[in-house]
């Protein structure tokens, strides 16, 4: 209801979707949306949909209070947090998927998990009616899925993804970070050195993909904590592992430290 007469209003409105227990990385997508739009809506929701049946959706981060304080800084026009009745009642039976992009990299291990994503995105859209929507690119492949799944359903929403925030040693900030220990935190550092290896051995010449990889995973190997998911160098619009190092490449990893499974990425 709020959309739609700020809609007749004439207002542009941008959207910024999260799952709570926010960060640096959240908060500079609401930045940019408060520049992009006259309205700012965020969202909180840990969406159970997306989460697998021994993932941590009972244990995900939530601190209501810490959210609001840090929202409180940016000016935003609505805060909104459905439940999860109100967003599945009894009966939902529908869902959407986008083939193929949902089934590589992080969708091996999570069969269901961009289906859900897609479908709680595309309900939020039609709820909050945007004009914008931002995303961060720490989880590229949502973002390229997110972005096919609006233009193929026709959803009149320009989408913007925004770059990693990291923390001051380079680890990308994750809500899921709060998991870690101290020991496991030092640990997880590894991920980007491998991110950062990568980078090094083509700058300095090298042309063996499966080389790159092996030394990246020999590095990732040294944490025996870390259980890798996988290291991909691929295409950045199709997540096709390429097979000659030429053009944009997405270089990108996925693994599991502990309670916390952590997702990271560079483009070269």
């Amino acid at each position: 209801m709020f959309s739609s007469k700020a809609k007749a209003r004439g207002k542009t409105i941008a959207f910024v979707p999260t799952m709570g227990f926010l960060h640096e990385g959240h908060l500079s997508l609401v930045e940019a949306a408060r520049k992009k739009a006259e309205i700012v809506v965020v969202s909180i929701f840990v969406n159970p949909i997306q989460f697998g049946p021994n993932e941590d959706f009972n244990r995900y981060p939530k601190d209501l209070n810490h959210d609001k304080n840090l929202l409180s800084n940016y000016d935003i026009d609505v805060l909104f947090m459905p439940e999860a009745r109100q967003m599945y009642p009894e009966g939902f039976k529908t869902s959407v998927e986008v083939a193929d992009l949902s089934k590589k990299m992080c969708g091996r291990n999570r069969p269901e998990h961009f289906k859900g994503v897609v479908t709680v995105v595309a309900k939020l859209f039609n709820i909050v009616k945007p004009d914008f929507a931002f995303f961060g690119e720490k989880d590229h492949q949502q973002l390229l899925i997110i972005k096919k799944m609006a233009k193929d359903l026709s959803f009149d929403i320009k989408i913007f993804g925004l770059p990693i925030v990291r923390e001051f040693d380079g680890l990308a900030m994750s809500s899921r970070n709060k998991y870690l220990n101290e020991k496991q935190r030092k640990s997880a550092l590894v991920l980007y050195r491998a991110l950062m290896l990568a980078k090094e051995e083509i700058d300095n010449g090298e042309k063996d993909i499966q080389k790159i990889l092996l030394r990246m995973r020999s590095l990732i190997g040294t944490e025996p904590t870390i259980r890798l998911d996988y290291v991909v160098i691929a295409d950045p619009d199709t997540l096709e592992e390429v097979k000659t190092l030429k053009g944009r490449l997405l270089i990108a990893l996925a693994a599991q430290l502990g309670p916390a499974r952590l997702i990271d990425n560079i483009h070269y």
